[in-house]
């Protein structure tokens, strides 16, 4: 289904035109995009007259530009030589000197087996051929040696980047003749003695691919690229049959659905999400190319939300907020069919071949009723956040010190899971977050929205009980959430008392042993809170009674004894309790504090 979905994008993706090149967007059978850095221009003779540079310098770095190409070949072991384009090592027998004590003097070493291996090729290959430019490349290999890489135009910022070839006097490549397309074609054509058998992907009878082309721009992947259909080892293989014949797609089928991967892994094409350990692709199939790119771009954002661009910002909030808030797609996409279809693809490298992480196909309709649940579940009164938060930003909030590469490694494709998907979020993440407050203290808004949301899914889903209230419920009776609210108080009589300059406060010291053995602490807690509200009464006796009435209706809703054990998923509803009593408390300081200015701004008016 997955490769069968890919092929026919490819299909779709060949039909149609860049908007700025008017080029295919995607290379045709038996070619494929790579970065190319210098061209190097030919005379008739064979001479090297000049090295092009072939890079994008519109950025801060310059950064080579794609090209189609004749299809690379598959490096998995030995020494294999690209045709009509390679890296220096092939092309001129140069590599870059990875001895670090003699790098600087000598940069670069020869690498003489892969230039002959690459002479070889095309020197057999343009035997017969009487093109003037692929003439000019055989005498080109024929007269040149490593040793001649000393001599301009060449230089050292070639070493191991990719070269083409341009005959002098022609706009284009020597690839992108005639006479090599032609020469190429044959070449890539089946062999006769080749292996044929039904196609898994299109059901035709068809010569089989041994090896499928390498997928690349996996976060985290080879730089080489991987693979999702590979054997290289007995244990998979079966009745006689090696390498491709035990997935049989024909080489068609695996050209096209590599190539529509590598075209939706590009960044620049905004159609591929990077998360933790998991790269996301996605792409919509719809009747116009216009509705389709709507769809993809509104995904990005619902997931993706951009942090430093204002405009977008400023573009999709309106649009967020009303997902959020549970309003039907055609409010804030009327011109989006929500039979739209959409697939979504999730990829994380495992050595050199790909793990899925998840696959859906669906309706944008029904995937964006996903992500408004999602969005729904994780909202709190008042909302911890000016803008809807993208997944990496509640992923950071599990990982150590704050940093990307301490997400724990599969739970950044389960938590998309659960929101593409609309099934329970991982219970990896609740323990994660429930570990972190404990670690650092940082009891935020954000890592208790997570932790509502997964407490809140398993009660729309029926597998727990009692609701996760959006905010502070007085109502509630349950203990872990009671104690939670109850920390709270116990933590704003000792800031009232003693001031916010503390050292060290009760939450510091306690917090984690209250949130998971409160039956050890929480009497020594209330003991030291009766001593800091005797002290409160000589300077403020109003705001004692209010906290001590707060402390008796709490305690009341308690029943027995405290707990001496709270589960993971008791220790999330102790961290939204004390966040809903700390929020009330927040909320009403805001309050007072508008009540004085009013009355202040009033006198100042008599006045």
């Amino acid at each position: 289904m997955i490769l069968s979905s890919l092929a026919q994008y490819y299909q779709r993706l060949s039909d149609t035109s860049d908007e700025i090149t008017g080029q295919a967007r995607v290379p045709s059978y038996g070619f494929s995009d790579e970065k190319i850095s210098y061209a190097l221009v030919l005379s008739r003779d064979g001479s090297l007259l000049d090295v092009q540079n072939h890079m994008d310098t519109s950025g801060k770095k310059p950064q080579p530009k794609l090209v189609s190409v004749p299809r690379p070949e598959k490096r998995t072991s030995g020494i294999k030589s690209n045709f009509l384009w390679d890296k220096t090592a092939y092309v001129l027998g140069i590599e870059g000197n990875k001895d670090k004590a003699t790098a600087q003097q000598n940069p670069w070493i020869v690498a003489q087996k892969n230039f002959e291996a690459f002479k070889q090729l095309h020197l057999t290959a343009l035997a017969d051929v009487d093109d003037a430019g692929l003439q000019a490349l055989k005498l080109f290999l024929q007269n040149w040696q490593p040793e001649h890489f000393n001599q301009a135009p060449c230089s050292t910022e070639m070493i191991d980047a990719n070269l083409v070839f341009k005959l002098d006097g022609e706009a284009q490549f020597l690839h992108q003749s005639s006479a090599a397309k032609n020469l190429w074609a044959k070449m890539v054509a089946p062999d006769d003695d080749a292996v044929t058998a039904c196609c898994l992907v299109t059901g035709k009878n068809a010569a089989l691919a041994r090896l499928h082309p390498s997928i690349k721009g996996v976060y985290g992947g080879q730089s080489s690229g991987g693979s999702i259909v590979s054997f290289n080892a007995d244990a998979y293989t079966s009745y006689g049959k090696s390498q491709g014949e035990n997935a049989p797609v024909s080489e068609m089928a695996a050209f096209a659905y590599t190539t529509a991967l590598n075209y939706l892994l590009r960044r620049e094409n905004n159609q591929c999400i990077s998360i933790g350990d998991t790269s996301t692709v996605f792409w919509a199939v719809a009747s116009d190319a216009q509705t389709a790119q709507q769809a993809e771009s509104l995904f990005a954002f619902m997931l993706n939300m951009p942090v430093d661009d204002g405009n977008q910002i400023t573009q999709i909030k309106p649009i967020l907020d009303k997902i959020a808030k549970g309003r039907p797609l055609k409010e804030f996409a009327p011109n989006l069919d929500p039979e739209t279809r959409f697939f979504v693809l999730g990829l994380a490298p495992n050595a050199a071949r790909l793990s899925i992480r998840y696959w859906l196909d669906t309706t944008f309709g029904q995937l964006a009723g996903y992500i408004r649940e999602h969005f729904q579940d994780l909202s709190l009164n008042p909302l911890p956040w000016r803008e809807p938060p993208s997944v990496w930003r509640l992923l950071i909030q599990t990982a150590t010190q704050g940093k990307s590469e301490n997400i724990p490694p599969q739970l950044a494709g389960e938590l998309m899971r659960a929101i593409i998907t609309g099934h329970s979020y991982p219970r990896m993440l609740l323990a994660q977050l429930v570990q972190r407050i404990r670690s650092d203290g940082d009891i935020n808004g954000i890592r208790v929205a997570m932790i509502k949301a997964v407490i809140q899914r398993d009660f729309r889903k029926g597998l727990i009980q009692e609701e996760v209230p959006m905010s502070l419920n007085l109502n509630s009776t349950h203990t872990a959430y009671r104690l939670g609210r109850l920390f709270a108080v116990i933590e704003r009589i000792q800031e009232a008392a003693l001031g916010r300059d503390l050292n060290s406060t009760v939450t510091d010291k306690y917090y984690g042993t209250a949130s998971s053995v409160p039956f050890s602490v929480f009497p020594r807690l209330l003991a030291g809170s009766q001593k800091h509200l005797t002290s409160l009464r000589k300077d403020k006796p109003g705001y004692a009674v209010n906290l001590k009435k707060d402390l008796a209706e709490i305690i009341a809703g308690i029943e027995n004894s405290f707990p001496r054990h709270l589960s993971v998923e008791e220790q999330g509803r102790f961290a939204i309790g004390y966040y809903h009593q700390k929020q009330s408390y927040f909320e009403s300081s805001k309050k007072a504090d508008a009540v004085v200015d009013e009355s202040n701004e009033s006198s100042n008016n008599q006045g």
